[in-house]
């Protein structure tokens, strides 16, 4: 059952910290990924330089507007997609970027989105080949000899997989597509679920590569857990 959503449409301040420990689970005609939510980011609309929605509404934005509890995912960079959930009152725009989570269901759904060999199928296929199987480095970010020997695949850990906004909408399946689905219908193809929950104090602070509003301790994420995303302040470009 998705949460409620009188739970997301507070002042996004709040419904931030209250998102993790919370499951997003996507399902496509490829199958189905859930991620438990480890870190996200609130953006306050007008108050707030560093939010999409500081200059007003556009296009781009809208679903920022509300209601509440549904999905804004964007296009940056020129080749990633990252994705918010709208929050707080009708009709002020706020949202909660998503930025990283644990895999929890569809795994080597996730592996594949993500280019990962399963590193169990990799040592199965080793052995076929007549090779001894190779130590499996799939948690410690390295690289793994496929088969056939000058080529090789570089394995991510599995708590790299959604570790990061852009590479939590590859596990997940999620594209221009999904922008706008409501996370709290019951027949969503994307649904916020209450999951385990998070029961203790999140650490804070600023918020990653933003030039605007930079010391604003407004990220969120769950201590100690691995697959929070590494802090990276803003760069400005070289002239």
């Amino acid at each position: 059952m998705p949460v409620r959503r009188a739970l997301l449409a507070a002042p996004v301040l709040e419904v931030a910290p209250r998102v993790l420990g919370m499951v997003l689970r996507s399902t496509t005609d490829e199958g189905t990924v859930s991620v438990r939510l480890t870190e996200v980011e609130a953006y306050d609309g007008p108050n707030d330089p560093g939010s999409h929605a500081y200059r007003g509404r556009t296009a781009r934005n809208a679903v920022m507007f509300g209601p509440a509890g549904h999905l804004y995912v964007y296009f940056t960079y020129g080749m990633h997609f990252c994705m918010n959930i709208s929050a707080g009152p009708d009709g002020e725009p706020s949202a909660v970027l998503l930025r990283a989570g644990e895999i929890i269901e569809g795994l080597d759904l996730a592996r594949t989105r993500r280019g990962t060999p399963n590193p169990t199928q990799e040592k199965f296929n080793q052995s076929l080949n007549g090779q001894a199987p190779q130590p499996s480095k799939a948690r410690l970010g390295g690289v793994l000899p496929g088969p056939s020997s000058r080529r090789s695949a570089v394995v991510n850990p599995d708590r790299d997989l959604a570790r990061g906004p852009a590479r939590l909408c590859v596990a997940l399946g999620i594209g221009r597509e999904a922008n706008g689905i409501d996370l709290l219908a019951s027949d969503s193809a994307v649904q916020l679920l209450p999951g385990p929950g998070f029961d203790g104090e999140p650490s804070t602070g600023p918020r990653v590569g933003l030039r605007e509003a930079a010391d604003r301790p407004w990220r969120f994420w769950i201590p100690g857990d691995p697959t929070v995303s590494p802090y990276r302040p803003h760069v400005p470009k070289g002239r």
